[in-house]
């Protein structure tokens, strides 16, 4: 995510305690005894995000946290994701409580679309960044999806998060089905991490490996973790900023995996002006996948202004197309409303011929540090 969260510090509240969940499958070790008798298993594997999905989740913005002046500007964006959804795939919206899903539901309504996809789960919530704390779907060794749960603490401590860490354990719950329980293995937010579905992660080391989420563990503890419990083999590492942004930069502001075989990021000006050290662009270039061929690679620019939001702020900083959502028939691109708008989609739907590719206007959300990925989470379908 791009910017300093700067609404999210300035409204944030006390820290709170992990919730703990029932009933779920507890993970407390990882075998980390990685010599060639005993190498680390593959137990799950993640499917890459272009799958067909069976549902995309959403957490609705409240007014419990920072209030109504906070939740009232973002309303829209939340009503176009859903109608843009709804005819790919079922949406599956978090609401606090009864009152927000009546009044989300009224603003459903009031947008004058099908809603047959929609279905609602109320579950307190802190915020809405469900990539970050909501289940991650993977396939156990029979195929079978379960609901992994990496825990969060709010990036660090840096936001209340009682409420958004239990969401995983409830959404199992719920759907009848196996929770793997990683809290206290370790912390790892769905925005931490890319991956190609065969058997390469990307990611940036100041949002894992940092005393704020995983204090003290190594970046060997941290591929086999990621082997055991998501598939992974091959590892691109770039080594981010620290305490850049409330995520400690996460890689899904600026580098995605487009498919299996390209990597969507921009041209080196436009990733230094985005805060992307040239260390890291030199290796993201270079990234090979787990059979050693190169990425093709799709170069997205930033935005041409700085982003204006839709109530006048000018958040003095441009903004990124990177952080996309690849629904089953549609692509949702974060727009600013700036004349790199379309150039933007235009190089997103040649990449995608057989979906639709979109434009949300996200200059609100954006404001609060996030785009579509960051609030969206797929349902691989069973």
């Amino acid at each position: 995510m791009k910017s300093l969260y700067s609404f999210l510090f300035m409204a944030m509240i006390a820290l709170c305690c992990f919730c703990s969940s029932s009933g779920s499958e507890t993970e407390a070790s990882v075998n980390t005894n990685t010599n060639a008798n005993n190498p680390v298993a593959i137990e799950f594997t993640f499917p890459e995000e272009s799958e067909p999905h069976e549902a995309t989740w959403l957490q609705w913005p409240h007014h419990y946290q920072y209030g109504q002046t906070f939740r009232n500007r973002l309303d829209a964006t939340w009503v176009t994701l859903t109608k843009e959804l709804v005819s790919s795939e079922k949406v599956f919206i978090i609401a606090y409580d009864s009152a927000e899903k009546t009044r989300i539901l009224s603003l459903l309504n009031a947008a004058r679309f099908d809603l047959s996809n929609v279905y609602f789960k109320t579950y307190p919530t802190d915020d809405f960044w469900i990539r970050d704390n909501g289940p991650i779907y993977v396939r156990d060794q029979n195929n079978n999806l379960v609901v992994q749960d990496w825990g969060f603490n709010g990036w660090g401590n840096k936001a209340a998060y009682a409420n958004c860490n239990a969401i995983p354990s409830k959404i199992a719950q719920d759907q009848n089905k196996r929770l793997i329980d990683l809290k206290a293995i370790m912390i790892n937010e769905g925005g931490s991490v890319e991956m190609d579905g065969h058997g390469t992660l990307m990611a940036c080391k100041s949002s894992i490996l940092n005393s704020n989420r995983n204090a003290g563990m190594t970046q060997k503890e941290a591929e086999d973790i990621f082997k055991q419990y998501l598939g992974v083999t091959n590892f691109v590492w770039l080594e981010g900023q620290a305490g850049l942004e409330i995520t400690d930069q996460h890689i899904d502001g600026f580098a995605r995996f487009g498919n299996t075989n390209t990597i969507v990021t921009m041209d080196t000006s436009d990733l230094l002006a985005y805060d992307v050290l040239q260390s890291d662009i030199d290796k993201l270039y270079a990234a090979k996948n787990a059979q050693g061929q190169p990425y093709n690679f799709l170069k997205l620019p930033l935005t041409q202004n700085d982003v204006v939001t839709e109530y006048g702020q000018n958040l003095g900083y441009k903004g990124s197309y990177c952080n996309y959502y690849i629904a089953n028939t549609k692509v949702l691109v974060p727009t600013y409303n700036d004349p790199n708008d379309a150039v933007a989609l235009q190089k997103l739907q040649t990449l995608y011929p057989n979906r639709t590719v979109v434009g949300i206007d996200c200059r609100n959300l954006y404001a609060n540090g996030g785009m579509i990925h960051c609030v969206t989470q797929q349902q691989p379908q069973s």
